[in-house]
């Protein structure tokens, strides 16, 4: 595998999501506390959790915690699924299905993983941009015309990393129909999905759709616990799960035993959290749909369609980067500015940030961009 690049959005993170006053860019929903998360149990829950081992579990998850997690899906069984920690280490072993002399299609912008690492396997790359200007719909008509005799793996993620948009149900159906009629993998990091308002445009998990597709989902994003690091691959081609499980024990053998207990318990009460999650975003939204609305000179702002991210617009002539900078530096609030999400294999937006809708309270954030703004005299 080729030396991989920094990872950018990680990076500023390292530097920042820990020393801002206010994260308004957060890709994940609201946390819950430990006492929170237990009280959803039974008694019987609770004490079990004291009595948890501290030893190894099974490299591929425990057995409750696959049931948990296939009873997430409509067709898959316990043995569809490999459990991974957290969402990153599934997608750094999958992407390596690809190699030197292959062809993966992606889409972009995006979570910088999912390229670097295509790219790093010595795969030809090709970049598939989702545009602001067409509504980051997923043009059908622009990935057959970039499909090559030697594609192998088509990767996706919806809903969508940083814009929330989602594809219409027609379109992500003939997308997967596609993949499989050609022999071609489709992977779909679905992470964010959950957290959208209309139900009705909630997709199908693509590992539900094919038996050659595979779904990567996580405790972090639409449940809001990423501090269990619990994540997992779905997909009904056994061989290839069987392939990764190999190469897991090259990174980390297994998951936390005390987190797989409590990613268990969430998953079983998974759709009370997601609702939960679901009502902050409700909550939150016209809050920044006003806040937008103060400002359209500056920003053009428009509602995720699913998850709790969207990129909305800056126009202020110094740019989004200085704002950005300028911004957390002098008010403490951290925005994700368009940079981080660039890609190398085609044009991406330079004017946009990530804010994030899915924590609870954001009003001083928002109230301490006002101040920031109102000093500048904008």
């Amino acid at each position: 595998m080729n030396r991989l690049p920094d990872f950018r959005l990680e990076v500023f993170f390292s530097r920042w999501e820990f020393a801002a006053r206010h994260v308004l860019t957060a890709s994940d929903a609201q946390s819950m506390s430990l006492g929170e998360l237990l009280a959803l149990g039974t008694d019987e829950d609770r004490t079990g959790f004291e009595r948890i081992t501290l030893g190894y579990v099974p490299t591929w998850g425990g057995d409750e915690l696959r049931q948990a997690i296939a009873a997430t899906y409509v067709s898959l069984m316990p043995e569809d699924i490999l459990a991974f920690a957290g969402a990153q280490e599934g997608l750094f072993w999958l992407l390596q299905e690809a190699g030197p002399g292959d062809h993966v299609l992606l889409t972009v912008p995006g979570y910088q993983s999912m390229e670097s690492l295509a790219l790093a396997t010595g795969a030809e790359v090709t970049g598939l941009a989702l545009l602001p200007e067409n509504g980051w719909v997923l043009d059908l008509d622009r990935l057959k015309r970039a499909l090559r005799p030697n594609t192998r793996l088509v990767a996706v993620n919806f809903p969508h990393n940083p814009s929330g948009a989602v594809p219409d149900h027609a379109t992500f159906k003939a997308l997967v129909d596609l993949c499989e009629a050609r022999g071609i993998r489709l992977f779909c990091d679905e992470v964010h999905r959950g957290l959208e308002l209309d139900p009705a445009r909630r997709l199908t998990q693509a590992a539900d759709l094919s038996p050659m597709a595979v779904s990567l989902n996580v405790t972090s994003k639409s449940y809001g616990l990423a501090g269990l690091r619990v994540g997992w691959l779905a997909s009904r081609d056994r061989a290839l799960l069987s392939r990764l499980e190999r190469r897991k024990h090259y990174t980390s053998i297994s998951n936390s035993s005390p987190s797989e207990f409590l990613a268990t318990l969430a998953l079983r009460h998974g759709e009370a959290i997601q609702a939960r999650n679901r009502a902050i975003v409700r909550r939150n939204l016209p809050l920044f749909d006003a806040f937008f609305a103060r400002w359209p000179e500056l920003f053009d702002w428009e509602r995720p369609q699913g998850g709790c991210i969207c990129f909305p617009r800056y126009k202020g002539t110094e740019g989004v980067e200085a704002f950005c900078r300028d911004l957390v530096e002098q008010a403490g609030v951290l925005l994700a500015p368009a940079s981080l999400f660039r890609s190398s294999l085609a044009d991406t937006p330079t004017d946009r940030f990530r804010v994030g809708v899915g924590r609870s309270n954001p009003e001083p954030a928002l109230e301490a961009i006002q101040r920031f703004l109102g000093r500048r005299g904008v």
